[in-house]
């Protein structure tokens, strides 16, 4: 396997590039429309062809660079089928298993954040790898105060992550601190906001963070939702 992740600092954003060694095929998670010439110079560098972008959910503080990406390689583009969205070129659903060469990812369905919030599983070998969006973050979770998000969701979707095998690599969709990467058994130890026992504590915790919108919210919803265009 093939693996690198990318780091968009206005939106503090990771993206990851997957890439199958033997059919050189390749998948981005999460891309940001400002990197798309970066996305592809290094697929190009490494030989490998753009197959697959998969959304985790419908961003709300960047655009998706789904739609240019797909413009520039006849990829096939998928978001979550809770998104409505008609641009998507397949809809993700909950235990769907996407083929890239010889690897298989397994959809999650992940909701809170977002009604549209999906995690992606990645087994290579001894190694599993979660790409978790913004449900599972580093020491934190994604809010869920918008966008149809829902704390009691939120926590059951938690507990599907941490039923992961404790070793698995865990690959949030944003950082804030510089942290690259956790453990699934690190999280359930040392995440403060996976201490609630029961939804209700969860969902109380929440309701107290007041946090302020995304800058680009306004923006950013409707365009993701068209794939990224900031015409529609």
């Amino acid at each position: 396997m093939i693996f690198r992740q990318f780091f968009e600092r206005e939106s503090s954003t990771y993206t990851y590039l997957i890439g199958c060694e033997t059919s050189r095929q390749a998948l981005l998670i999460d891309p940001v429309a400002e990197q798309a010439t970066a996305y592809l110079t290094l697929l190009c560098e490494l030989n490998l062809q753009l197959a697959l972008v998969l959304d985790t959910h419908t961003h709300a503080d960047h655009i998706t660079g789904a739609g240019k990406l797909r413009e520039a390689t006849g990829c096939t583009t998928y978001l979550g089928e809770q998104a409505n969205s008609a641009c998507a070129s397949q809809a993700l659903c909950d235990g769907q298993q996407i083929s890239l060469g010889e690897l298989r990812i397994e959809v999650l369905y992940t909701p809170g954040h977002t009604d549209d919030s999906y995690s992606f599983v990645l087994r290579d070998g001894a190694k599993t790898l979660a790409f978790t969006g913004d449900t599972l973050l580093i020491r934190g979770t994604g809010r869920t105060d918008f966008q149809n998000g829902n704390s009691h969701q939120q926590f059951h979707s938690l507990q599907k992550l941490l039923a992961l095998p404790g070793d698995t690599l865990v690959y949030p969709g944003h950082d804030y601190r510089g942290q690259t990467q956790s453990t699934i058994s690190e999280e359930q130890q040392h995440n403060p906001r996976l201490q609630f026992a029961t939804p209700e504590q969860y969902a109380e915790f929440m309701a107290q963070l007041n946090l302020p919108n995304p800058k680009l919210m306004d923006i950013a919803v409707p365009a993701n939702r068209a794939c990224g265009n900031l015409t529609v």
